[in-house]
């Protein structure tokens, strides 16, 4: 691209972003911060600037923190147009034109999809209408939920045991409330750290006082006569009496906007390069539409080129200054995203970390503490390479360990000071469930190689 027409896109150019989220307002400062003086414009299908969303499942429903006050301090003025509360409806690529649901068009020169992603609603829609039924992905969830949390009902139901119904269990047993979870796989946090680590945290929860049911679906929510939901029936042909309801499934990336646009876009995510700029369908970069946050499918060296779908608040934060950098610079001047993903999570006041990919490895090995205790390093390996760690309440290791996956230091893990392993510190399966059934907890998807590649379910090939 000629350096005079990145000059004009700096000064004049209009840069629009789609999602007034931790990603879009992340990458509204870093373009000031980089000298872009033209326009800028904000869009957003909630009425809120951007906020926090880690708190609404931790600190909120603990009480430490009011929904009404999550939200993300602005680094720098932005000086950008805001439309809150209409979401884009539509892409004119050729035009370039983002469509809005009220009617409107805002043109731009460059754009940045930020869109991310939202709860998984329960399917039966009549069900889901049910008064006292909810989701936990925006301020106004958290506000509800809270409501009727304080309210004391007698029982709350929590259907799925990932991240976000862990945490949710955990604050509700923390205010005295009864806890009843279902999961269909066999132990919470297994999508996302695999039945090793999933069967510590099923003792977690249980000795919480947490009513864990496993290897169980919900068939459906029963309701009073005054439109209440007052009962939850499982495939084992149990009932259990409640009077709130979670409904903590995952997360579906908001793609759907873009159907017919061009983009390789679709339920996992928006392909782009690198760089963060988005494909089409057919695989082609585009040099002025740019992808960041959890609605992004990039690919990354360390984790062999896969694309990953990362739902991480410092992936968002990252991508959205490279995808920024990017928009208004010279091709010889932009670098790559490759943030070494990591996420954290607390529950029942123990502290949970990880970094890299655990859902990658196939083994996993405990190499400090121990599982018992329920303080411990676990290192996940795929194919003679350390893939990911993980730690339970022993995060100061995790530092280390992100160092020697971004070198692909071998697996299993060394002990240079010892002519063989310490006693019981040999690589197990790490017991991911298969692939193609659902599960509630992953964070990190591989999705695989190609943008415009239409199957499901794709995982690491085996040599």
């Amino acid at each position: 691209m000629p350096a005079d027409h990145v000059e004009w896109i700096r000064r004049e150019g209009r840069i629009v972003i789609v999602g007034a989220s931790l990603a879009g307002l992340r990458a509204a400062e870093t373009l000031r911060a980089e000298g872009f003086t033209g326009e800028l414009t904000l869009i957003g299908d909630e009425p809120y600037e951007p906020y926090d969303r880690p708190p609404l499942s931790k600190a909120v429903l603990l009480g430490m923190a009011s929904p009404r006050h999550t939200g993300l301090p602005h680094r720098r003025e932005i000086d950008a147009k805001w439309r809150l509360g209409v979401p884009a409806s539509g892409l004119d690529l050729s035009a370039k034109r983002v469509r809005l649901a009220d009617g409107d068009e805002v043109e731009y020169d460059r754009l940045l999809i930020a869109t991310g992603v939202r709860a998984r609603p329960w399917p039966k829609e009549a069900e889901a209408r049910l008064d006292g039924v909810f989701l936990l992905r925006t301020r106004d969830d958290a506000a509800g939920l809270l409501q009727k949390l304080k309210a004391g009902p007698r029982r709350v139901f929590i259907i799925g045991a990932g991240f976000a119904g862990c945490e949710v269990a955990s604050a509700c047993r923390e205010m005295g409330l009864q806890v009843t979870m279902a999961e269909r796989a066999g132990a919470p946090l297994v999508g996302a750290l695999g039945g090793v680590i999933g069967a510590v945290a099923a003792d977690l929860q249980t000795e919480n006082g947490v009513d864990l049911r496993t290897r169980v679906t919900v068939t459906a929510l029963e309701g009073d006569t005054s439109g209440r939901v007052r009962a939850v029936h499982l495939s084992d042909e149990s009932v259990v009496e409640a009077d709130v309801v979670v409904v903590s499934l995952g997360s579906l990336r908001n793609t759907e906007w873009l159907t017919g646009s061009g983009l390789g876009a679709g339920p996992r995510g928006i392909a782009c390069d690198a760089g963060c700029r988005a494909f089409d369908f057919r695989g082609i970069v585009t040099d002025d539409v740019f992808v960041a946050g959890d609605v992004a499918r990039s690919p990354h060296a360390l984790f062999g080129y896969q694309f990953l779908s990362l739902e991480h608040w410092g992936n968002a934060v990252a991508q959205a200054e490279t995808a920024a950098h990017n928009m208004i610079c010279r091709g010889a001047d932009r670098r790559p995203h490759l943030w070494t993903p990591a996420f954290w999570s607390s529950q029942f006041r123990v502290n949970i970390k990880s970094v890299g990919v655990p859902p990658m490895g196939d083994q996993i090995m405990i190499t400090q503490g121990s599982l018992a205790e329920r303080r411990f390093v676990g290192v996940y390996g795929y194919q003679g390479r350390m893939i990911a760690a993980v730690s339970f309440d022993n995060n100061r290791w995790l530092e280390f360990y992100r160092r020697q996956i971004e070198r692909g230091a071998p697996f299993p893990v060394e002990f240079p000071t010892m002519d063989r392993r310490p006693e019981g510190r040999q690589p197990v399966p790490a017991d991911f469930p298969d692939p193609s059934l659902p599960t509630h907890g992953p964070t990190v998807t591989l999705s695989g190689y190609s943008p415009a590649d239409q199957q499901l379910v794709f995982t690491p090939a085996r040599h």
